[in-house]
């Protein structure tokens, strides 16, 4: 028996904006006057853009292996941003902080400065495009009002196209988020509590100043260093292979490399540190670490068998953040 056909119903189509062709439901002719569906026309396009999903979205900005960090790894940071164009009247700073208060997309302050979040839900496929059109959206805001989120055109700048490439990409990581407040010591009431569950809920983290993108953290039963690294994927698991083979891809003793993780294109070692080994305790061993890295990365020799196996196991405790 033939099954029913179900009746055609118009389906709300992707809002976004595609050239001089307007928006209309999936379903309709696509007003080019192709003659086509609209879903099967312009509206392709519109949807692409909206969903294609950018692996690398930081890519060619300064610090990409800290942008990628702060996204992730790190609770309660800011970094300075330096604008292309330099800043719009009225404007004297803008700050890209971890997280905002109410997971605010970004906030213009009562005195005119900027503070963009990077941790929050972005709506497309490309959190660079999608920051970009809030920081856009900020740098005119009202002063002393949040910016709500909205979806950003699939056409619009990214943040590569906003931000100074010669500029500068250097972390400040915070105990807890008094950099909310203007006058954090002075907060009272619901603003004081909230300020009180954002702080208690923080990892203790500290990023290492011998090698780059390295950050300590510390939990209850242990430590971890995650080591946020933009080699080649495959090139670097061979290499690390190599010195774990070799039993050379520790921290040293109590410690070892326990696998990696993906995030936003690119790969994230990580290792089991003991629990009374600090930051300041890791910093050598990783400098160390480095130097033996750079050799396994340099050799284009086959593995042997037993990397292979290593390399195996790594591939094994690797997951995928994004």
């Amino acid at each position: 028996m033939a099954k029913k056909r179900r009746p055609q119903t118009k389906a709300a189509g992707p809002r976004v904006a595609n050239g001089e062709i307007p928006v209309v439901g999936a379903r309709e002719p696509c007003p080019c006057g192709s003659g086509r569906r609209y879903k099967a026309c312009h509206g392709r396009e519109a949807a692409h853009a909206v969903t294609e999903l950018v692996q690398r979205p930081f890519e060619g900005l300064p610090g990409e292996c800290d942008w990628v960090a702060l996204r992730e790894l790190v609770p309660a940071a800011t970094v300075g941003l330096t604008l292309a164009e330099g800043l719009p009247e009225g404007v004297p700073s803008v700050t890209l902080a971890t997280v905002l208060p109410m997971a605010w997309p970004a906030l213009r302050r009562d005195n005119g400065t900027v503070l963009l979040g990077l941790q929050n839900d972005t709506p497309s496929g490309d959190i660079s495009r999608d920051l970009a059109d809030t920081l856009r959206r900020a740098l005119t805001a009202e002063p002393g009002t949040p910016v709500a989120a909205e979806r950003a055109p699939g056409d619009g700048p990214r943040l590569q196209d906003l931000l100074d490439p010669n500029g500068t990409f250097s972390p400040t990581l915070h105990e807890g988020f008094e950099f909310w407040l203007e006058d954090a010591a002075n907060a009272t009431g619901e603003v004081a509590a909230s300020l009180e569950r954002a702080n208690a809920a923080a990892i203790p983290t500290a990023r290492l100043t011998g090698v780059e993108a390295a950050y300590w953290c510390e939990t209850l039963e242990k430590n971890h260093l995650r080591w946020v690294m933009s080699h080649s994927e495959e090139k670097l698991l061979d290499a690390l292979a190599r010195l774990h083979a070799a039993g050379a891809s520790s921290l040293g003793e109590n410690t070892r490399l326990v696998g990696s993780f993906r995030a936003h294109g690119l790969t994230v070692p990580v290792w089991d540190l003991p629990r009374g080994m600090s930051a300041e305790d890791t910093e050598k061993p990783a400098v160390d670490l480095a130097e033996r890295l750079a050799e396994a990365l340099a050799s284009d020799a086959p593995l042997t068998p037993e990397q292979r196996r290593a390399r195996g196991g790594l591939t094994n405790r690797q997951v995928t953040l994004s």
